[in-house]
């Protein structure tokens, strides 16, 4: 298992062995299918921050549901935040890889 990339509260990982991804948040670590690893990439994509900073979210918490309801998280803004880099982060590498075992 390597690590696909890192940010300040998760780290994702690619499993070769597996044909899958883990994602370790502060207090779980998930496994996810890559189609499940889309679906939460276009979950945190329609997290509105805006909301979070002019007032429409106040309490400043968003709630994501993963794999067919078997995890739920909440997540505070700075996490948000740091999800959504995250999830770019980790899909740019996921991309690098692919092209750089697909020229070797």
């Amino acid at each position: 298992m390597k690590v696909l990339h890192q940010s300040q509260f998760f780290t994702s990982y690619q499993c070769d062995k597996q044909r899958c991804f883990f994602i370790e948040f502060p207090h779980k670590t998930i496994q996810l299918g890559f189609c499940q690893f889309l679906a939460f990439r276009q979950q945190v994509k329609e997290i509105d921050l805006d909301s979070h900073f002019n007032g429409q979210n106040s309490h400043g918490l968003e709630m994501l549901m993963l794999c067919n309801r078997q995890h739920f998280f909440v997540f505070n803004t700075l996490e948000c935040i740091d999800l959504k880099e995250f999830i770019t982060g980790s899909f740019a590498m996921l991309e690098l890889n692919s092209l750089l075992t697909t020229s070797v």
